[in-house]
């Protein structure tokens, strides 16, 4: 393979960090094929954008800036005199161009709604797996470093760790496109402060103060963007939706929807579909926000009053209230609420189910007991944040914060 540096490069202009270099190969032809350009077509933060009107970017910026980042860090690791061939560097930016390839309509909000059980990960790998054939064989360096199976572990830890390519960015970027200056970080710094020992990702000492600002700039952005009220309320009701749609298709009913979503409404989809089956990894490709936003309008019709209501609800912002509470919430509380739900709509009580919404929430800064953020000091030593950080309680950031919720209609 050629040095990476003299192979010629397209430029693509990103708010955040001006000119981006995309590599022409392997690399540009990934982001020229359709699957990858499905990415512009699905929003970065769902239904984020009710609340904060400027948050329309979208998973291609995303996985462009996570990539830009990538081309960093692997040249300051090679800058501390650790050796990344041109094959590795090609392979580890492959990993992250692809890690959010297997996301679906509107990301993380209809994960584990339109395919149960089935992660994006899971769904990105065989995107993988299916480019590298139709590529003879061009990513399975990529796909080795994506599963950690690759004897370099830092690589891995570059595209998915508790300190990745993929954090960094999404952070910065949705700080940016929301307006909310709780998630700017140091990026910059923090990648410079990288390096590598026993063969896993460190940070050098005397960058542990952005360290500790990149972990509370995530608690941050949680509770004010990701798991704000407003936005929990609109993406459980877009879930309602879907949910519903689907119990009608299940049922016989013909709504209306490109031939992809029907697919997904009508069937129950497993792993393994995802694994044997290339009919749905291809139809799945076809599938983005676009199907979801034209059919939600058209079921705004609908000949069934709750599909009817609840779309009508979403498509015209006429959001669910939303309670929080530091416990679940009673069998009797939520009887109390369906009951008035029902009176308000002119429903059964049955039908006003579908309009009160419950569960909970979790904001977790920090997770101790799976990968650390190791911290390399001037002796060599390595220690974890935990033990280093003086600014913060690691110990508390790590401990959960759960709120439950209920969600409900008001006049």
């Amino acid at each position: 393979m050629s040095d990476l540096t003299n192979i010629k490069s397209k430029i693509f202009n990103d708010p955040l960090y001006g000119f981006i270099s995309i590599h022409r190969g392997i690399i540009f032809d990934v982001i020229e094929h359709p699957w990858f350009q499905r990415l512009r077509r699905i929003n970065q933060l769902g239904l984020t954008n009710v609340v904060y009107t400027g948050a329309n970017h979208t998973r291609f910026q995303h996985t462009l800036g996570a990539y830009h980042l990538m081309q960093q860090a692997i040249q300051v690791i090679r800058k501390k005199g650790h050796e990344v061939s041109d094959e590795e560097a090609e392979g580890v930016y492959l990993a992250i161009l692809l890690h959010d390839i297997g996301h679906g309509p509107f990301s993380h909000t209809l994960e584990h709604s339109i395919i149960e059980g089935v992660s994006h990960e899971d769904i990105s790998i065989q995107f993988m797996k299916k480019l590298s054939e139709e590529f003879n064989g061009a990513l399975d360096l990529a796909i080795s470093i994506f599963t950690n199976s690759y004897a370099k572990k830092y690589l891995h830890q570059l595209v998915s760790s508790q300190l990745d390519m993929d954090r960094l960015d999404y952070l910065m970027r949705d700080s940016f496109f929301t307006g909310v200056s709780e998630g700017v970080i140091g990026s910059e710094r923090i990648i410079q402060m990288l390096d590598v020992a026993d063969g896993n990702l460190v940070v050098e000492a005397k960058g542990i103060y952005s360290i500790e600002k990149f972990i509370i700039a995530r608690r941050l952005m949680y509770w004010q963007v990701y798991l704000h009220k407003t936005v929990l309320s609109a993406e459980s009701l877009l879930v309602r939706v879907m949910k519903r749609a689907a119990e009608l298709e299940r049922s016989g009913a013909n709504l209306f929807g490109s031939p992809s979503l029907k697919f997904f409404m009508r069937q129950r989809i497993t792993k393994s579909d995802f694994e044997n089956d290339p009919k749905v990894l291809q139809l799945f490709s076809q599938l983005d926000d676009f199907d979801l936003i034209s059919a939600i309008k058209v079921w705004q019709e609908s000949d069934d009053k709750v599909l009817s209501l609840l779309s009508i609800k979403l498509v015209q912002r006429k959001l669910l209230k939303v309670r929080f509470g530091d416990h679940k919430f009673s069998d009797l509380e939520i009887n109390e609420t369906v009951s008035s739900t029902a009176k308000l709509l002119g429903l059964s009580h049955q039908d006003a189910e579908q309009f009160v919404i419950y569960g909970k929430v979790e904001n977790r800064a920090f997770k101790p007991t799976s990968e650390h953020i190791d911290i390399l000091h001037k002796d060599g030593t390595v220690h974890h944040i935990g033990q280093d950080a003086d600014l913060l309680n690691i110990s508390v950031l790590s401990e959960p914060v759960i709120k439950h919720f209920m969600c409900f209609p008001v006049s």
